[in-house]
């Protein structure tokens, strides 16, 4: 089939992503196999926000990056918006998927409203004109304004960074966004201003996101499901009470332990503050 193969997007609270019996087994120096996952199954449904959790070796990125197609696995499949991740790549890959790299990744060379427009540019789909506005619209969207557009990345704040990154992977509107770290290197009001962000985007847009994440305030602030690697699968999948409640020694050390009860408590407190009052602030 080619780049440009069609899907369909499923019902709200079916799945967009579905991952069955996976498999990953790496050789390893002195000949023999690492088996990361064995019989790995994963649904995400359409609307939801699921985070990715587990200890170091447990293959959160390989999942993420077998999801979206620039891995395979040894067996198994993976179906995203129906199609297999080697449809999803290509000139049409960005209007299916939205992928925010940790570091942002922009391209030095490019100005902010250049790294916005670049998937736009590269699939010819529309006149510069309107990649211009459409990049524009965007760098808005995400709170930053047209004395941005012309900044360097360079000249960014991590904040700034992050912002123009979300706006790129949003550039062809894909029903689905990806997030490796999304507030990592952020300080804490930075990363509080971008998570208020990335909910209200996900909300307006009806977005479907997968996030791997090791922040805790972000994973109760964002997380629709929880979705814990352990012992070569995915042991549940549940809301954060669920999983809280779950009996597994990695829950209990990660989410349980003096770090998971301090993110609960600020949790706890900034719900319990009155809103805010005007817009979220730009990243500093």
């Amino acid at each position: 089939m080619s780049d440009e193969a069609a899907f369909t997007l499923p019902a709200p609270g079916q799945p967009i992503i579905e991952v069955k019996n996976l498999c990953n087994r790496f050789p390893t120096g002195g000949g023999g196999v690492q088996v990361v996952h064995d019989g790995l199954d994963l649904a995400v449904l359409r609307g939801e926000v699921l985070t990715l959790v587990g200890g170091s070796g447990t293959g959160k990125t390989t999942l993420l990056r077998q999801i979206v197609g620039l891995d395979a696995p040894t067996s198994g499949s993976v179906r995203v918006l129906g199609l297999a991740p080697a449809q999803l790549q290509g000139a049409g890959a960005a209007a299916r998927v939205g992928m925010l790299f940790q570091q942002g990744a922009l391209f030095s060379a490019f100005s902010v409203l250049e790294n916005i427009a670049l998937p736009l540019r590269e699939t010819g789909a529309v006149p510069a004109a309107t990649a211009r506005e459409a990049a524009m619209l965007k760098l808005r969207m995400v709170g930053l304004n047209e004395g941005d557009a012309h900044k360097m990345p360079a000249q960014l704040s991590g904040g700034m960074v992050k912002r123009v990154a979300l706006a790129r992977a949003l550039a062809m509107d894909p029903p689905l966004l990806m997030l490796d770290e999304p507030t990592a290197g952020l300080d804490p009001e930075s990363s509080d201003a971008f998570v208020a962000l990335l909910r209200e985007v996900q909300r307006d847009l009806g977005l479907t996101v997968v996030m791997v994440t090791h922040d805790l305030d972000t994973l109760f602030e964002l997380s629709s499901r929880v979705a814990v690697l352990a012992e070569r699968r995915i042991i549940i999948a549940a809301p954060v009470p669920e999983v809280l409640a779950f009996e597994h020694p990695f829950i209990k050390e990660f989410f349980l332990g003096e770090r998971g009860q301090r993110a609960m408590q600020l949790l706890k407190q900034r719900r319990a503050a009155p809103a805010p009052q005007g817009g979220t602030p730009h990243g500093k």
